[in-house]
């Protein structure tokens, strides 16, 4: 790697905290900004805000044939089918947190985050995947490890139960989360979960982002199988799942243990292509098949009516005890955002019915010649903090203002840049600082917002995407031990999670 010395790094934030940068204004678009200028340092934010960064077991752990674990679907699927991975890689090591976390975690702590959000690998702790088939002790004392040296450091967990990683062995019996057998199998595991570590653990997150599992892997994407009745099928038992679950901790676990339980869901911010009523009836469409989803069943009960109209028979039913089940089983909302899409009206297809065309909308992020942000290294992901603003605000006024948690964002550079690119990723710290931004608006507009996680603490395997993109803080260098070395982003992120009030750390003119 061609030297890029601290002393540098160091040198660009002092100049960036000293003389903030500037944006465009149209590219902004954020409303009710002052006409001439805005400030934003750590103390913008209520005192109690969680600052913190992500991570999932899959990507992070590496270690999968170490101390007793069980494959994973992800295990099967990298190894299988490589072709279908970017660069043909896989997790068997990634960042090797298993074997780093202690670390990490010190690194975290200079940085300054308050929290941290990891995921169980359900396989690790449960090699075969249930509990009546043995616990793997060496997987329990290692997340034990992991809590307790977070929380010597002051750093809160966040622990997301089910982040992707099915065991194999109920993938291979019964079809995994195709099946309704997966409801007491997830519910063993959370219980598992709670009883181990809920002494310590005071925010549960039962699910990551069912959209991306439930359509992204069934619908012509990773498992794939029937894509006109197989995502719909999926999410439903990972809302049963969810639901079980939440009513096993509210019941048995949450007083005890004095802890909150939520959900984790993504979704990108939906605008009509046009100011025709067709792409505004469809963006709204695009916002009810990829959140509404999830988020109507868990406030109202049932799944929303455009899904309900367009899907008809295909849509799984709750029964009445269900829906009542589902209804309200949620302490607080994990949101996940990454981008914004415009959103067109199309016909419905005649060549076969199909989750991913039910919508009846085409995505995209350019109109008129112009890109709705800045372009990213992910081909799919593009800068539009408006969005994050603007999720905020319709998930209060359409989901009764919950208690809500930004559980991811973050943006990727592309790994064809050099390392020296790499670790000047001022592109992420203009990221930062838009969407803090957009989030302290949000909260002024009455938004319920607790904390921001960003994605990601360290760079890491993309799942499908590999190694091709790098969305961490933290640099990794592959070819030179998994050395770990904070790039320019941390550095500010450091910075601005020390300011006090006499400090403005961004300007923004």
């Amino acid at each position: 790697m061609r030297s890029f010395s601290l002393s540098k790094l160091i040198f660009l934030v002092a100049n960036l905290l000293i003389c903030g940068w500037s944006f465009d204004e149209e590219s902004m678009e954020l409303p009710n900004t002052p006409i001439d200028k805005i400030t934003l340092n750590r103390n913008s934010f209520p005192r109690d805000f969680l600052f913190g960064s992500a991570s999932a077991a899959y990507q992070y752990e590496g270690a999968v044939h170490e101390d007793g674990r069980g494959p994973s679907i992800w295990d099967e699927f990298s190894h299988k089918y490589p072709d279908k991975v970017k660069d043909g890689s896989n997790g068997d090591i990634t960042e090797d947190f298993y074997n780093h976390y202690k670390d990490d975690i010190k690194l975290m702590k200079s940085f300054g985050l308050n929290s941290f959000r990891l995921s169980i690998s359900w396989s690790r702790v449960l090699p075969y995947g249930k509990l009546s088939k043995g616990v793997n002790k060496k997987g329990i004392e290692f997340y034990n490890n992991l809590i307790n040296e977070l929380l010597s450091n002051g750093i809160k967990p966040f622990v997301t139960i089910f982040h992707w990683d099915t065991p194999q062995t109920l993938q291979d019996e019964y079809g995994g989360f195709l099946s309704p057998n997966i409801v007491n199998d997830y519910r063993d595991f959370a219980e598992l979960c709670f009883k181990e570590f809920g002494d310590r653990v005071q925010n549960w997150i039962t699910f990551n982002e069912p959209y991306m599992y439930s359509l992204m892997g069934y619908e012509g994407g990773v498992f794939t199988g029937n894509e006109a009745t197989e995502p719909y099928l999926v999410a439903h038992h990972i809302l049963l799942s969810h639901a079980k679950v939440v009513q096993l901790y509210r019941n048995n676990y949450q007083v005890s243990q004095n802890g909150q339980i939520g959900i984790t869901l993504i979704c990108h911010w939906m605008l009509p292509y046009s100011n025709s009523t067709a792409d505004s009836l469809a963006s709204q469409r695009a916002l009810d098949f990829m959140f509404g989803w999830f988020m109507d069943p868990l406030t109202y009960g049932r799944y929303p009516k455009n899904m309900r109209n367009i899907v008809g028979s295909r849509l799984p039913i709750f029964t009445t005890e269900e829906a009542t089940l589902v209804k309200g089983s949620f302490d607080f909302l994990g949101i996940n955002y990454y981008t914004g899409n415009y959103v067109s009206n199309v016909p419905i297809p005649s060549n076969g019915l199909s989750a991913a065309t039910d919508p009846q909308v085409i995505q995209t992020f350019e109109r008129n010649g112009k890109s709705i942000g800045q372009p990213t290294g992910g081909s799919e992901f593009y800068v539009y903090p408006k969005g994050l603003h603007d999720l905020l605000v319709y998930t209060k006024e359409t989901y009764n203002n919950p208690t809500i948690y930004i559980t991811e964002n973050g943006m990727p550079d592309s790994n064809n840049l050099t390392s020296s690119q790499l670790m000047r990723d001022t592109q992420r710290i203009d990221f930062l600082g838009r969407h803090l931004l957009a989030l302290k608006q949000a909260i002024g507009d009455g938004v319920n917002v607790k904390g921001y996680f960003v994605w990601s603490f360290l760079d890491t395997w993309e799942w499908t995407s590999g190694y091709t993109m790098r969305f961490g803080l933290t640099y990794i260098d592959y070819k030179n031990g998994l050395k770990r070395i904070p790039k320019l982003s941390a550095l500010w992120l450091k910075n601005f999670l020390k300011q006090d009030e006499t400090n403005n750390l961004v300007q923004y003119y």
